[in-house]
């Protein structure tokens, strides 16, 4: 080979790497799945600048191929840099990493020494790495699924609590763990992980032997999704959350969200689903209705107070938790202590020992002011509670929003008229609803902000002690 020839050979090669860095990323965030990634992506003219155009223009100026690439890199190094949520080296993207390069590489030097052609190939290793990265993927599923069901049925005390729902399905998952750890050897999935392939890794790897209670969180963005874990855990408890207008744009109606949240219930070992009433309100023997048996509501800065019936005897309840609208969810963790046998006095004592899930109405005193970290929250009731609670507060109301998404325009409404009745300075971050705050967002100190890299400059310049700062919801960049 000349040098020429070589050098190109080289840049077609970390051609195809960068385009397949782009595909990878976009793949992750969304679930692997190449149609949400065609068709949902919320900026789908990512796809044109960082992969159709350097596409068309490596082939359309053949003769310039390095120029295009030198271009190139620099441009998807810096879309990579100003991502706030960056691909996460798991052994899947590795293995898609490693088949790619592999692939380019034995393609490209038969095409050099056949003469196959005057130039690289670039479509054909990504195509192809794809539909064998599928199938490999594919395989290792499945057999990572037989593995975990066999876990499960090997472990045959074990009691399995799986909760689901639009609303606050992390925050039921952790208080109802942390009720039950005060009496039973307790393991709940990490994070927000309620995907199938999420706890069927959760399972092989992370499940103790001697775990007494199992509880896992089920998401969904298609119907049959939650169906599934159904089918992999057989859960003998379950519990579905509140239920609202949440991921619409996937479900397309509030009825298809409802069938599919309550797919959770076919399970062969179940004995109890305590449902909440916003979901359905047909009877069935192992049915057990909550969400409006809670009394005197007391919800400010320094947490929640109410009244609920326990085992026939009306207590009184306290914890540190922010948020009215935590109260369900407790009351879901209280009803599951009650199932599993805990009396009145060990729950009391329990939900006053709760601690707030991180980010999600979490407080934090911080150089005099008061920060509300609801960063993970992002449903109409959740952040109302979060603009109420902040009107509780008597000096500067500051809040940082990108506000809510995979929702509908007169939700974003609704919580912008709750903000302009509260806040001194709003600072609305990234592109979504960018357009739609700006024209409704009456607030005196009004910030837009396309890039949240500028987020903390702003804020030290613009708040100061004795401020109350919510952060509402966290829409990674790419939304």
């Amino acid at each position: 080979m000349e040098l020429i020839p070589i050098a190109a050979f080289l840049a077609n090669i970390i051609f195809v790497m960068g385009l397949g860095w782009y595909l990878i990323t976009n793949l992750q965030w969304y679930d692997y799945r190449i149609e949400r990634v065609v068709l949902r992506h919320h900026k789908t003219w990512w796809h044109i600048a960082y992969f159709i155009a350097p596409f068309i223009l490596y082939y359309a100026l053949s003769r310039y191929s390095l120029f295009v690439v030198a271009l190139y890199l620099p441009l998807v190094y810096l879309w990579h840099v100003r991502l706030d949520k960056k691909v996460v080296l798991t052994w899947r993207v590795k293995r898609f990493l490693i088949l790619l390069v592999s692939l380019t590489l034995m393609i490209n030097l038969l095409i050099a020494f056949k003469g196959w052609g005057n130039s690289y190939s670039v479509i054909f290793p990504l195509v192809l790495t794809y539909i064998l990265s599928w199938g490999i993927e594919k395989f290792l599923f499945l057999a990572y699924k037989r593995e975990a069901k066999r876990k499960v049925a090997a472990m045959s005390d074990l009691t399995i609590i799986c909760v689901t729902g639009s609303y606050g399905k992390t925050s039921m998952k952790n208080f109802i763990a942390q009720v039950l750890g005060q009496k039973f050897n307790v393991y709940a999935t990490p994070r927000s992980v309620n995907t199938l392939g999420g706890i069927i890794r959760d399972v092989n790897e992370s499940l103790p032997a001697n775990t007494q209670v199992y509880i896992c969180e089920a998401g969904a963005r298609e119907i049959g999704d939650i169906y599934a874990i159904a089918q992999l855990l057989h859960p003998q408890i379950v519990v579905v959350g509140k239920v609202g207008p949440q991921h619409l744009e996937y479900f397309k109606t509030l009825e298809r969200i409802q069938r599919t949240k309550l797919e959770i219930i076919h399970s062969d070992r179940l004995k109890r689903a305590f449902i909440h009433t916003s979901v359905t309100d047909e009877p069935h023997e192992k049915v057990i209705f909550f969400g409006d048996d809670i009394h005197n509501l007391a919800a400010t800065l320094e947490g929640i107070d109410f009244d609920l019936s326990v085992n026939d005897e009306e207590r009184h309840f306290h914890t540190s938790v922010l948020g009215g609208f935590q109260s369900i969810n407790i009351n879901a963790a209280i009803l599951i202590a009650q199932e599993m046998g805990m009396n009145g006095d060990e729950i009391v004592s329990a939900v006053a020992k709760l601690k707030s899930v991180e980010h999600r109405l979490e407080r934090l005193d911080a150089g005099g002011k008061i920060i509300l970290d609801d960063g993970y929250n992002g449903n109409i009731d959740g952040m109302l509670e979060g603009v109420r609670l902040c009107s509780l507060h008597s000096g500067r109301k500051v809040i940082v929003t990108p506000g809510l998404v995979e929702s509908t325009e007169a939700l974003n409404s609704e919580l912008i008229r709750a903000i302009n009745g509260v806040f001194d300075i709003a600072i609305i971050t990234g592109q979504l609803n960018a357009a739609q705050f700006d024209k409704e967002l009456n607030v005196p100190n009004k910030i837009m902000l396309s890039d949240k890299s500028q987020m903390v400059k702003t804020l030290g310049e613009v708040t100061r002690a004795g401020d109350i700062i919510l952060f509402a919801n966290d829409a990674p960049n790419f939304i």
